[in-house]
């Protein structure tokens, strides 16, 4: 014991003011060089619209609102507001799924409701103790026993032919008019379109108060759609058009889900996965992520702007693309200069860049 107490005093002697002194009194010297180093500050994090670093705002067109691209939600059109049913579908198929559910589906479950309360409340009054003070002794009764082995099939039956129809016409698509790659990333998404040259990304736009939007980031504006659901760059595309989805990812899983359209598709890492939509209802509609990705799950909303043709292809040649059968007005002259063979060129030409290509060639030696 005697022991022990001799090393915790020397173990405290360790930790008396004079060591400490002499401890502090070492740590300018090393401490020295650091301190003639400047303050570290903190840099300010690129501009960008949005979360794009490389597009600042004072770079980007000035937003008109109802232009193509920005076109003004309609409030209960393509947008959560508060209704305990699915949202206003505007897309076949999400017309028939809609139809099925809420003028069979729950028709069928409110009957079958019903039917069950009756059958309860009937053997609780019936065959209570007091009505019955001899329970019978029956154990076996074949017409039930048909009953309630027919019932249940035909209910089935009853929601299977509907639902496999649907099935059949959500994945048997007519002849698409216009194919769109999404990839989802953490956390936003990316669209193209192959056949008219237009590639871009989507991010949220955050709102005037968030802390961590820069000061020279486009804030969201009611014009732009719902908190949590508005985009800087929307998805456009035209209205009565045959719209096929080829959805991927290129991280994790994530969930490309349009509600007002019926589509939910998994975007899986090294997959293609295809569904489809035809908007006759031109508009503003919004979705979101819908499997959970990560830290920022909720913050990769989606938007798709359906306008009639001749506004998607102003927006198309806005965004740099060329609609099918042209060209950009570049490409031509672009190729036909790079295609000219030497023997079409006029014959006073030759030597006067002959040289210059040998000058080029000697000075590169």
């Amino acid at each position: 014991m005697r022991l022990i107490g001799w090393a915790i005093a020397l173990a405290a002697a360790g930790l008396t003011p004079a060591a400490a002194a002499q401890s502090n009194a070492a740590a300018p010297a090393q401490s020295a060089p650091t301190a003639a180093a400047p303050a570290a500050t903190t840099a300010t994090p690129p501009a960008g619209t949005a979360q794009e670093p490389n597009k600042p705002d004072a770079a980007q067109p000035a937003i008109v609102p109802g232009s193509v691209g920005h076109m003004i939600p309609t409030a209960g059109v393509g947008e959560p507001d508060g209704r305990k049913g699915v949202q206003l579908q505007v897309t076949p198929i999400g017309k028939e799924a809609a139809s099925f559910h809420n003028d069979w589906l729950l028709p069928l479950c409110a009957a079958i409701s019903i039917l069950v309360l009756v059958l309860m409340l009937i053997a609780i009054i019936r065959f209570r103790r007091g009505a019955n003070p001899t329970p019978s002794r029956n154990s076996h009764n074949t017409t039930i026993e048909v009953i309630w082995t027919l019932v249940p099939v035909l209910v089935l039956v009853a929601i299977a032919i509907p639902s496999i129809r649907l099935l059949r016409h959500q994945y048997s698509p007519p002849p698409a008019d216009l194919t769109v790659k999404v990839t989802g990333h953490q956390w936003y998404w990316s669209y193209e379109l192959p056949d008219y040259g237009v590639s871009f990304d989507s991010y949220i736009l955050k709102e005037a108060n968030d802390p961590t939007r820069q000061a020279n980031q486009r804030a969201r504006t009611d014009n732009d759609g719902p908190p949590l659901l508005a985009v800087d760059n929307r998805l456009v595309i035209p209205q009565g058009k045959v719209v096929k989805f080829i959805i991927t990812a290129d991280d994790v899983i994530h969930s490309f889900a349009m509600p007002a359209f019926w589509i939910k598709q998994d975007a899986n890492p090294g997959q293609l996965h295809e569904t489809w939509a035809k908007v006759d209802r031109a508009g503003v509609y919004f979705g979101q992520c819908s499997e959970l990705c990560g830290a920022r799950h909720g913050f990769m909303p989606i938007a798709i702007e359906v306008v009639p043709q001749a506004q998607f292809a102003q927006w198309v040649g806005q965004n740099g693309g060329h609609m099918p059968g042209s060209k950009p007005a570049a490409a031509p002259a672009t190729a036909s200069a790079n295609a000219t063979p030497a023997a079409a060129q006029p014959t006073g030409a030759t030597p006067a860049t002959q040289p210059a290509t040998n000058q080029a060639a000697t000075a590169q030696n």
